[in-house]
């Protein structure tokens, strides 16, 4: 069977990625076949026109992808990845989206030679605008790596790392970095509903002004310092709720411990 990839799990972030590839046109739902034992994210799959099966009884015995992305639950990958043994120190790559699991872990299950690429990718990647951290093992070829860059880009920007320790800071800042800033727009919408804003334009203030700003700040020639320095007027509104933001480096600190706190529990994931 002719099949380019195979995509191990469609829940959220799988399917998000995968509607990317298909609607960019940088691969065919033909060339994909989608392996996902849940009934409802199987029919998902299928209408976007790619084959779908329940597990890896399904897929056809001549099946030989160019590459496997596994985009399962850290705690399941070690029984996942067993099933997939067949492709293991081949030319089949491996892409793993899971947090935390090391490309040794991948090496220890398929074989030491097997081409594995580690990305971290985020929930906007779900509309485009996502960002994916990768880091690829001395095995994955030139070709592949270019092929799974452009993959991707369809889901918003890509970066590499060269060292593999820094994949758990990269999973603590723009892994689980939305998430701090859904939390934060929360945080803002009930300060303003605090001032006295009705719930609906509290709402709608909070989330537009992130939007704007984290637009602005991504289009800028300026450091987001200079923009802030911009926006600060000597003595005036913006600079008396800095001195609270920014007084003993207030929000600095507690972003700092944030971070480190979910670079060690991916730590952990991956132990």
């Amino acid at each position: 069977m002719t099949a380019k990839l195979v995509l191990v799990g469609c829940g959220h972030m799988g399917r998000a990625m995968l509607s990317g590839w298909i609607g960019s046109g940088r691969i065919a739902p033909t060339e994909v076949v989608v392996v996902e034992p849940n009934e409802d994210l199987r029919a998902k799959a299928a209408a976007l026109g790619c084959a779908a099966v329940a597990g890896t009884e399904g897929l056809p015995a001549d099946i030989f992808p160019k590459i496997v992305v596994i985009a399962v639950k850290p705690q399941a990958i070690r029984d996942v990845l067993a099933g997939y043994a067949r492709f293991g120190n081949g030319a089949t790559t491996f892409v793993s989206i899971a947090a935390g699991t090391s490309v040794a872990t991948f090496e220890s299950i398929l074989g030491e030679k097997t081409p594995v690429i580690r990305c971290m990718p985020n929930l906007p990647a779900a509309i485009g605008k996502g960002m994916m951290v990768v880091f690829a093992n001395g095995h994955v070829s030139d070709k592949a790596r270019d092929f799974v860059a452009g993959l991707l880009a369809a889901s918003g920007e890509v970066a590499s790392v060269d060292d593999e320790r820094l994949m758990d800071a990269v999973t603590a800042v723009s892994g689980s970095g939305p998430g701090y800033v859904f939390h934060f727009i929360e945080a803002l919408i009930a300060a303003a509903r605090t001032a006295g804003l009705p719930a609906e334009t509290a709402a709608r203030l909070a989330v537009q002004t992130v939007y704007g700003a984290a637009t602005m700040a991504a289009t800028s020639s300026e450091e987001p310092g200079v923009l802030r320095q911009q926006v600060t007027s000597h003595k005036g509104t913006t600079a008396a709720g800095l001195d609270v933001l920014m007084g003993d480096e207030a929000l600095t600190r507690l972003i700092t411990e944030t971070v480190d706190a979910a670079r060690r529990r991916s730590i952990e994931l991956g132990s």
